[in-house]
């Protein structure tokens, strides 16, 4: 018997934590350009300054976890791999 939701089940797989993240992080650099594009003034730059910064932090955890997942036997080949995997 599994414990765990259907959800926590799914993002045990590293591929799909991994799409989750690449996401969250291409969510994040749309948020900075739109920011840094359509909001004027001091906010915009702190906006977008802000947004860059969590996808930079996001990139930075990503390739950590990566590093980690290198060293175990799952056939992840790359989040573009995943992708072409799942369509």
């Amino acid at each position: 018997m599994a414990v765990g939701t259907r959800l926590s089940l799914q993002l045990a797989d590293f591929g799909t934590r991994s799409l989750v993240t690449h996401s969250l992080m291409a969510v994040g650099f749309v948020g900075a350009v739109v920011s840094g594009i359509f909001v004027e003034g001091q906010l915009g730059t702190i906006s977008m300054a802000a947004f860059i910064n969590f996808t930079a932090g996001l990139w930075i955890s990503q390739s950590i976890h990566s590093l980690g997942n290198a060293a175990t036997d799952d056939e992840y080949e790359g989040v573009l791999k995943e992708i072409l995997n799942r369509v």
